[in-house]
């Protein structure tokens, strides 16, 4: 059951994103169909995070000591972009304009709107 919430949450965030920030766009015309494509893309998030970030942080660490943690943005971003780009090959409607204002921007508010939401909402436990 948790696991469906932190998704819901996920995909909640990703549609904050597509309302605040200009060069993400969610192009399903029905609600019903926006919010599929929102939890589809919210799984695939989910998938690019979970297998390519703890393989990013290995191969990278000396990185993220170097800059004290900030080529995270970077990372975020472009995994952000790479969420987009499988989203584009599925044909869903989510899309990403560009890196540098739409990627990095969407990935750090995403990030920051699940963390708030994942502190309200409470654990199983």
């Amino acid at each position: 059951m948790g696991i469906l919430i932190r998704l819901v949450i996920t995909a909640i965030s990703l549609w904050i994103a597509t309302l605040v920030i200009d060069g993400i766009s969610l192009t399903a015309d029905t609600a019903a169909g926006k919010a599929g494509t929102l939890l589809a893309v919210a799984v695939i998030f989910g998938l690019v995070n979970a297998v390519l970030r703890p393989i990013i942080k290995l191969l990278g660490c000396g990185l993220y000591v170097l800059t004290l943690g900030l080529i995270a943005l970077v990372v975020n971003g472009l995994l952000f972009m790479l969420t987009s780009w499988i989203a584009g090959q599925l044909d869903l409607g989510f899309h990403v304009d560009s890196f540098w204002p739409a990627a990095l921007l969407g990935a750090l508010l995403v990030g920051v709107v699940s963390w708030v939401l994942n502190m309200l909402v409470p654990d199983g436990d």
